[in-house]
C-alpha cells in the first residue's frame, strides 16, 4: 500500500490515475466512514467500524452488523 500525503489525504494509495473527482469523492466517504459514529446500543457511545458492514460500539465494547460505510440516524 503506497504512502498517504497531506494533501491529497486517503486517497495517496491510489496512483496519479483516476482522475481529480474520483479522489474527491472517495476521499469524502472515507473520512465519513472512519470518524466515530453514533451507537445505537447507548446514547452517549460511539461506533468504530472494524469492517464494511461490521461495528463495534466502543463504549460497551458489542460487535455488531449495519450497514457498510456508514450509520444513519434510526
Amino acid at each position: 500500500m503506497g504512502s498517504k500525503t497531506k494533501k491529497i489525504r486517503a486517497a495517496g494509495k491510489f496512483s496519479h490515475s483516476g482522475g481529480i473527482n474520483v479522489r474527491k469523492n472517495f476521499n469524502a466517504i472515507e473520512a465519513l466512514q472512519r470518524k466515530k459514529q453514533q451507537s445505537p446500543f447507548h446514547p452517549k457511545g460511539k461506533a468504530k467500524r472494524i469492517a464494511a458492514g461490521i461495528w463495534k460500539d466502543v463504549k460497551t465494547g458489542k460487535i455488531f452488523a449495519d450497514d457498510a460505510y456508514y450509520l444513519e440516524a434510526k
